[in-house]
């Protein structure tokens, strides 16, 4: 007999052995297993809900799909839920096939990934933050309702995390930005219905980014009490040393408003020069010179002009990665089930631009 149900290739659910022999195990909380283990008890009972002639007769159908309405209803009312799944990795498809149909879309893969968790880890943290600022930039409006709210749950721990941690909020700064200038353009064309929902509960949403971005505005730095060795008494090679590791102009010039002795030395022509070479190549130098008042090249105002018109190369310290092979997008360090021969050969980074192209038809 064929097997007809989801495709192998696809998360499916999660099963534990017993002496009894396999069971299904749910991701759901301990209250909703509590009430739905009373509510499984009585699937196969008689319920009288009167005389001995009006009796009522439930069957395990009905029981069954009562227990899934519980379900849905626990997440809808749950706000702080982030999704549905909370899987390591999803199987891509584009098209209907005999095993599986529909496609994968962008909302689904946003809410099958647990990027809930991975902003918890330093390594994925700016690389989710930049995917939720190109979502916020052009693909917003093509997530499902769920994936949405998904969105903004995943957007206040990040906001919280920042808020605690004081971890790169220049970069949280810029996404709020985007996502309230695309609000306000959404929210005026609210009448051709390009948003999913109350048009009060997207005004409400704004009215949140507008707090976080005064929270963030207000956001003082704690000075750490430290008598021992400090930034500044290193020595000068070391100093830097360090500025040539940095791959952003904004954190060079950051770090260079510290002391006078950093400031001179992220004013350095060949540390500019190196970032411009790091991140463009010769051909675009040539379009964009920049000389300075003494003739040379100033590659400081170079770097940024440069900036405007093509983009810099992008570092993180952990990505999500596409399997060509089983066409899974997943976490490098949690793997998933491949069956390919040499595994390694069809892994490829995905950077989050390519996360939204790939789901783009």
């Amino acid at each position: 007999m064929p097997f007809l149900g989801q495709d192998w290739r696809s998360p499916g659910w999660r099963w534990v052995k017993t002496e009894d022999g396999w069971k299904r195990c749910e991701p759901f909380s301990p209250a909703l297993e509590d009430g739905n283990s009373q509510l499984n008890d009585i699937s196969h009972a008689v319920i009288i809900t009167g005389d001995d002639e009006d009796e009522e007769i439930f069957s395990t159908e009905d029981c069954e799909f009562a227990a899934k309405k519980r379900k849905k209803d626990h997440f809808r009312n749950n706000t702080d839920s982030q999704c549905f799944y909370r899987e390591k990795w999803i199987y891509v498809h584009k098209e209907s096939t005999r095993e599986r149909h529909g496609y994968c879309t962008l909302g689904e893969a946003f809410n099958r990934l647990d990027f809930s968790s991975a902003i918890q880890d330093i390594r994925r943290f700016n690389y989710v933050v930049k995917l939720l600022q190109l979502i916020a930039k052009s693909q917003l409006t093509s997530l499902s309702g769920a994936a949405q709210k998904n969105y903004f749950n995943i957007l206040d721990k990040i906001v919280r995390k920042v808020m605690e941690d004081q971890y790169n909020p220049r970069l949280i700064k810029d996404l709020l930005q985007d996502l309230s200038s695309t609000l306000c353009i959404l929210i005026r064309g609210v009448g051709k219905s390009v948003l999913v929902g109350n048009i009060n509960i997207w005004i409400c949403r704004l009215e949140t980014i507008l707090l976080w971005q005064q929270q963030l505005k207000n956001l003082q730095m704690n000075k750490q009490v430290n008598n021992g060795l400090t930034l500044s008494d290193l020595p000068l090679h070391m100093l830097n040393n360090i500025l040539y590791r940095f791959s952003d102009g904004w954190d060079i010039i950051t770090l260079g408003q510290v002391t006078p002795t950093l400031y001179m030395l992220s004013e350095d022509r060949q540390l500019w020069k190196k970032l411009c070479q790091y991140h463009f190549a010769e051909k675009q130098f040539c379009r964009h010179l920049i000389p300075s008042e003494k003739g040379h090249i100033d590659w400081k105002l170079m770097y940024f002009a440069l900036q405007k018109y093509y983009p810099i190369k992008e570092q993180y310290g952990d990505t999500l990665h596409f399997c060509r092979h089983c066409s899974i997008l997943f976490w490098k360090d949690t793997g998933h089930p491949c069956t390919a021969s040499d595994p390694n050969t069809c892994l490829m980074p995905v950077s989050p631009q390519h996360f939204i192209d790939l789901f783009k038809f």
